[in-house]
């Protein structure tokens, strides 16, 4: 049967999928947009050599095992049922459905009345296997994993545990500050793959880890189900208020979780049985022989894997460490545990200067750390971190609610050295000052105003050269207009240190976050092709049910002219009755289709309308 045979059922199951599973198949097979009309041209797209490779470079050796066999059996004597396959394949038949499901999520493998058959693509490409160095389909099917790892001498534990603890602490906060970071402001991820260089260099300044490292952070705060690619942007899920709120270990706790829970169910089955040996070179040889076509990207995959185990402290010099053997063997909760006596103890004061800067001689305890970031900017982050306490950070703890005597009696409490004099005078009058200065979106037009009603400091802003891009405007004695967005407005004011704040229509102060922009030129490019592609092939199919079903059967005729492929055809009668014939399409004008009777070997010409379905014969 030729490829467009495939195409042609291909395309049928595409219509029948709902857009969310559409979405994901278009982004697992990480299909372009370009020149993609209907569903037949995705069907098309999906069966392309290049696209079915790349989709078997990522399935694993028993799904692979199975579409070759389903395959060969299918030409032998039709396509075969899960029971069949379970019987051929020596596999339970649990683990038969769910290699069956993973295929048919990747878009390589058709079904119908309960038998499964790979397409014609997939099944030529898996032949073709062996001319390049992989496994024929009987070697996939055959043949035990490598013998891999070696035990962990009992005499290094106690130095992988202490350098594990190290990058485990180091870690937990780089990726704290990531996703805080990403909260304030996302961080655009590339159409061709990485982060935009300044979000990713703003991260790691932030973060205060090397720029090639960024990335990592995000895919274990992925892992952990704390961040996500919205579009091409990378934001905090809400999760991450909920995990903010725990205690270090137990942050760290569902990072490692997460970290485990995304591993291949073979390979994560495999680390457990060998949660005390050293894993090295024999991991990747074992992943190897799993993904046996993964080639580049499974290095790379388990390259990346192996990297965030260091830094998590889930291994230290590529063994696991008393935490990772508990992760693996116990859970996360025990994990988090054996983690914490490797964790350096927290504190619960602080030391006050007269410079406004607050140090921590040690991690402060989670509860403290987080009222303190509320009126307080984090300058260096580590086993001991320093705050500096200004007044804009003031000034953002009274928006959330705080007071000054709140704030007074929480820094008398949290200090070591007392209320420096400088610091009380800055509470003071930053308290006084509050709300003086206020922005709000615009009733009338787009844009944005400034009010107060000390009119010396409207005065100042608009002679103030850092805010001539805002265009402010005098528009009476108390307020100032600018043609953007309010929150642009708030943050380049909170920026040039003025004391302002947002209000909503009614003049009660609200909260808002700083807005940064990427740049003046331009918004954030969005990279959605699933959602523009599914729209499009929705939209061609979307005419009055009688004009969709006959573009339907036009377009399945097409294909079927296109690769030659023979149809059976039913076409409705004068009379009313089905007649069925199987035809090989030679061309299609003028609302009519002719063809080749491949029973009567005579050439016939029918009406379009008059048809009433096309399957692949």
């Amino acid at each position: 049967m030729a490829a467009s045979g495939s195409a042609l059922a291909l395309a049928a199951r595409l219509r029948a999928l709902d857009d969310a599973a559409l979405a994901r198949l278009v982004a697992q097979r990480a299909v372009r947009d370009s020149g993609i009309r209907d569903f037949f041209d995705l069907a098309e797209a999906l069966l392309d050599r290049a696209s079915v490779q790349a989709a078997l470079e990522r399935l694993d050796r028993g799904t692979l095992a199975l579409l070759a066999v389903a395959g060969e059996l299918a030409e032998q004597a039709g396509a075969p049922t899960a029971e069949q396959l379970a019987g051929r394949l020596d596999v339970p038949i649990g683990e038969v459905r769910e290699r069956i499901g993973v295929a048919l999520d990747a878009g390589l493998l058709g079904a119908e009345s309960g038998r499964y058959a790979p397409w014609d693509a997939v099944v030529e490409q898996l032949r073709a296997w062996p001319a390049f160095g992989l496994p024929a389909g009987r070697d996939l099917e055959s043949g035990g994993p490598p013998a891999v790892l070696q035990p962990v001498a009992e005499t290094e534990m106690r130095f992988i545990d202490r350098g594990a603890g190290d990058r485990a602490f180091g870690t937990l906060g780089a990726v704290t500050e990531t996703l805080l970071a990403l909260r304030d402001a996302p961080a655009r991820r590339l159409t061709r793959g990485g982060l935009a260089l300044p979000d990713a260099r703003r991260l790691a300044a932030i973060a205060g880890v090397p720029t090639e490292e960024v990335e990592l952070l995000l895919d274990i705060s992925a892992r952990a189900g704390l961040a996500i690619l919205s579009g091409s942007e990378w934001v905090p899920t809400q999760g991450l208020t909920g995990w903010l709120a725990g205690s270090r270990v137990e942050r760290w706790a569902e990072l490692a979780d997460g970290w485990l829970d995304r591993l291949p169910d073979d390979l994560r089955d495999l680390l457990r049985s060998r949660a005390q040996v050293v894993w090295g070179d024999g991991l990747l040889d074992y992943l190897a022989w799993l993904y046996p076509a993964g080639g580049q990207w499974i290095r790379e995959r388990a390259a990346a894997a192996a990297r965030e185990a260091e830094l998590l402290g889930i291994t230290g010099r590529g063994s696991p460490s008393t935490a990772g053997s508990r992760l693996l063997l116990e859970g996360a909760e025990a994990a988090g545990a054996a983690m914490a006596a490797a964790f350096p103890p927290e504190v619960d004061n602080v030391y006050l200067q007269h410079d406004l800067t607050v140090i921590a001689p040690g991690p402060l305890r989670v509860d403290l750390e987080t009222r303190l970031r509320g009126m307080a900017e984090v300058e260096a982050r580590g086993v001991a971190s320093s705050f500096r306490i200004t007044a804009v950070s003031l000034t953002r703890a009274f928006v959330a609610g705080e007071t000054a005597d709140g704030i007074r009696a929480f820094l008398a409490a949290l200090s070591l050295t007392g209320i420096p004099q400088p610091l009380d005078y800055l509470l003071t009058d930053t308290a006084a000052r509050f709300g003086t200065l206020r922005v709000g979106l615009l009733d009338e037009a787009a844009g944005s105003y400034v009010r107060s009603d000390d009119a010396d400091l409207l005065r100042q802003l608009a002679v103030d050269q850092a805010l001539s891009p805002l265009a402010l405007e005098r528009t009476g004695p108390h307020r100032l207009t600018s043609p953007f967005d309010v929150g642009l407005l708030y943050t380049s004011l909170l920026d040039a240190r003025y004391p302002v704040v947002a209000e909503d229509a009614s003049g009660e102060i609200v909260a808002m976050r700083a807005e940064r922009r990427a740049s003046s030129s331009g918004g954030v490019v969005t990279d959605d092709t699933a959602a523009i592609l599914i729209s499009r092939v929705r939209e061609s199919a979307a005419a009055a049910p009688e004009e969709a079903d006959r573009a339907w059967l036009a377009r399945q005729l097409e294909l079927a002219i296109k690769g030659k492929v023979t149809v059976t055809v039913t076409v409705r009668m004068p009379d009313d009755s089905i007649a069925e014939y199987v035809l090989e399409p030679a061309a299609l004008a003028g609302g009519r289709l002719r063809a080749r009777d491949r029973r009567s070997d005579i050439e016939r010409t029918l009406p379009l309308s008059s048809i009433v379905s096309v399957a692949d014969a």
